[in-house]
């Protein structure tokens, strides 16, 4: 099991990112996820910096892989533009980046003005897109006129020895068959056994599965609850609407249902290592082969420091 930290880009500045990443490496984390979105989720978070700009810096700061988990190639950004930059991203990362994607959420696509299509035309669109992604990442001129994208006379010029591999984030069986059918690994942040078996029978194999789970460092259960809560109110948000909603407004109506008390339900909270290993050994048990943890709140080195100490060393 490979242990990794993740870099919650609607919550921190671009600076924090780097000193998370710097941090992570330090304490013994193995790799990284990083967050691509144009909104947080709620204004309480408070940040969302342009993910390819913090991706190059992070190149310069530390050796550690890095993910995006995940990246939406088909409304907000065409993947001909996503295909350059993770390109330059694995060059810049000396092969060590890997492209995470995903249909993506309303919340950060819609801000063009364009359609939010319904479930099954995202994963048509992603599936070409992905196609659209690798042909280019092959050199030489792409034409290329689908159903959904037009590339015409294009050449990415800048790219890396070996093309970055590109794992699909999936939570439902269509996505799941999608990730399993094209992806070159898998991406889930809910432990469920039932996905991870739904990818390695419907074509994914033995091929990587990452999961990530979310945590907020304190000193007991109860204030990290609070700062969960305070932070991350959409976690308890149920069903397809955090595909669907538009604004971090709307999350914010939306969270006025969810209790804090739920949040622990979402989160693991407080300063237990116990808690950590449990939540972690979930994931493993489901058949995940990495598994990425994100805090919240302002007690990151907390959590850097307990899985310096407690957590990592049994992984190694």
């Amino acid at each position: 099991m490979r242990i990794g930290y993740f870099l919650a880009a609607e919550e921190y500045t671009p600076a924090e990112l780097i000193d998370q990443a710097r941090g992570a490496e330090r304490a013994g984390f193995q790799a990284l996820w990083i967050s691509d979105h144009y909104h947080p989720w709620v204004d309480a978070q408070g940040q969302s910096p342009f993910v390819w700009s913090v991706i190059g810096a992070l190149s310069q700061v530390c050796r550690l892989p890095v993910t995006t988990a995940v990246t939406c190639p088909t409304v907000r950004i065409h993947p001909a533009v996503i295909a350059q930059a993770a390109a330059t991203s694995a060059v810049l990362h000396n092969g060590r980046f890997v492209l995470g994607v995903g249909s993506g959420e309303a919340l950060n696509e819609h801000i063009l003005g364009d359609a939010w299509p319904p479930t099954d035309v995202r994963l048509e669109m992603l599936e070409e897109a992905i196609d659209v992604i690798r042909e280019l990442w092959r050199g030489g001129f792409v034409n290329h006129h689908g159903k959904h994208y037009t590339v015409e006379q294009a050449r990415i010029y800048t790219r890396p020895d070996t093309p970055p591999p590109i794992y699909v984030s999936g939570f439902g069986p269509k996505a799941v068959d999608l990730a399993a059918r094209v992806g070159d690994g898998y991406i889930c942040t809910t432990p469920d056994p039932d996905f991870v078996r739904r990818f390695r029978d419907g074509g994914g194999g033995d091929k990587p599965c990452q999961g990530g789970f979310k945590a907020a460092y304190a000193d007991s259960e109860d204030e990290g609850a609070r700062v969960a809560y305070e932070r991350w109110p959409n976690s308890g948000v149920p069903g397809e609407l955090s595909q669907v909603l538009p604004s971090p407004r709307h999350f914010e109506q939306v969270s006025q249902l969810v209790e804090p008390e739920m949040m622990k339900e979402s989160f693991v909270c407080g300063n237990d290592a116990g808690a950590h290993l449990e939540m972690i050994d979930q994931y493993a048990k489901a058949g995940f082969d990495e598994v990425y943890v994100a805090n919240t709140g302002p007690n990151t080195q907390g959590l850097f420091d307990l899985y310096q100490r407690e957590i990592l060393p049994r992984f190694r």
